[in-house]
């Protein structure tokens, strides 16, 4: 990675600037113009805050202490001793475990300040990929100081991929087709996204369809959207353990097909109680973990406890020391700040299903409001990563609690790396 010279700014002081960097509007337009005037369409006029009006800048040893964070992770994860987490996907319970496909665009999301980069949660079916790929593409030629964090190629990456989950599947056997699933996918706010993705896999001669999970049916032989068998599917939903979806359900359980991310890549890696696990030093150590990646793991994710009925009192005497969020959430649906939380939500929250994460304060980056007055908009930073390898790295922009897409100037943005 080629870091510019001493002479650049700080990132710090890059991002306290709403002048310093600026997207190349023009360059993004073209580009979302080259995907068809339906496409440009539907992003203009449903996702006006899709992506933020400035790129964001970190330091190189806030992207070192992300990689490093990730890698220990995967190794904890990975080390035979971990299990399947816990959940509605519990080892023992006679469900379908262990599956050779990896799972696609895990997302391990940061915040970043003068503490360093922590880590405040995982995804096991991140969105936003093939979105920042088309805008890092759009903004080669912005000039901006740094370097982008990102594989050659993303196309080609992210194709592979998918084909190697069904190659770890399937073996050689050829993949005809993908069904890209999501309830009522039409009216998602990122389902300009998974028409890029259709796009993809048409380019690669690959038949791919778009479809709601009410559409799939499990035969003897396999899953199946309007007659025809379908080999992966690219899952979108946030029903995690598919409860809701007895058909995918049936046909994943039942191994008629590669289905990715799946149930279990969620349990063992998103379920927010595997941050309690990995901020737990003598759980760690009771899993072979050594006392240097502990380390790594306590200063790089938010001291993370599973909520529990006896602490009801403890909890609310420190609640705005802490963020409450739901084991199985997603898109910060059921999460609250705890400085601003009722004696009735926080009952709720006592009555189990939750997690409290220290506070760990989001980045900030300063968006010029209409070409005038400079507003500071939080930011988190996004590492897409497969099977432990980091692909791409992005920044979410944004007012409020959370991440949200509504916040003028906020949205998806690239990230800079400065020495």
């Amino acid at each position: 990675m080629d870091i510019m010279a001493s002479s650049v700014p700080p990132a710090e002081a890059l991002n306290g600037d709403c002048r310093s960097a600026l997207l190349d509007h023009a360059a993004l337009q073209r580009a979302l113009q080259t995907q068809g005037g339906v496409w440009h369409g539907l992003v203009t006029e449903r996702c006006q805050h899709l992506f933020a009006d400035v790129p964001v800048f970190i330091t190189t040893a806030q992207m070192q202490q992300m990689r490093a964070v990730i890698d220990v992770v995967e190794r904890v994860v990975n080390n035979g001793r971990w299990g399947v987490g816990s959940g509605e996907w519990e080892a023992g319970s006679g469900e379908r475990m262990q599956r050779s496909a990896k799972g696609v665009f895990f997302g391990y999301d940061f915040h970043l300040n003068s503490d360093g980069a922590h880590l405040i949660e995982i995804n096991s079916n991140a969105g936003g990929g093939f979105l920042n790929a088309l805008l890092l593409d759009s903004q080669r030629a912005a000039g901006w100081p740094g370097a982008a964090v990102a594989q050659e190629n993303l196309e080609q990456v992210f194709l592979g991929m998918f084909r190697n989950e069904w190659w770890l599947e399937c073996g050689d056997a050829a993949l005809h087709n993908v069904a890209i699933v999501d309830e009522h996918p039409e009216t998602q706010y990122l389902y300009p996204e998974f028409l890029l993705a259709q796009r993809m896999f048409e380019r690669a001669g690959i038949a791919a369809y778009i479809a709601d999970p009410a559409a799939l049916h499990s035969r003897g032989d396999g899953l199946y959207l309007d007659g025809q068998k379908i080999d992966l599917v690219y899952n979108r939903l946030t029903d995690f353990s598919l409860q809701q979806h007895p058909a995918l359900r049936q046909a994943y359980l039942e191994g008629s097909v590669v289905l990715t991310p799946d149930p279990a890549h969620h349990a063992r890696y998103a379920d927010k109680r595997n941050l309690a696990r990995l901020t737990d030093a003598d759980g760690l150590r009771a899993l072979g973990a050594g006392e240097a990646d502990i380390a790594t793991l306590q200063a790089g994710i938010p001291r993370t406890i599973v909520v529990r009925p006896e602490m009801e009192a403890a909890l609310w005497a420190e609640r705005k020391q802490w963020f409450f969020k739901p084991n199985s959430g997603y898109g910060s649906k059921g999460a609250y700040r705890g400085v601003g939380l009722t004696r009735r939500v926080f009952g709720e929250i006592m009555q189990g299903g939750y997690v409290a994460q220290k506070l760990a304060a989001p980045g900030e980056r300063s968006v010029c409001v209409n070409d005038a007055e400079a507003a500071p908009l939080k930011f988190d930073v996004r590492c897409y990563v497969y099977d432990g390898q980091l692909q791409l790295v992005a920044a979410r922009l944004y007012q409020g609690q959370t991440t949200n897409f509504r916040t003028p100037g906020g949205g998806f943005a690239p990230v800079r790396v400065l020495g």
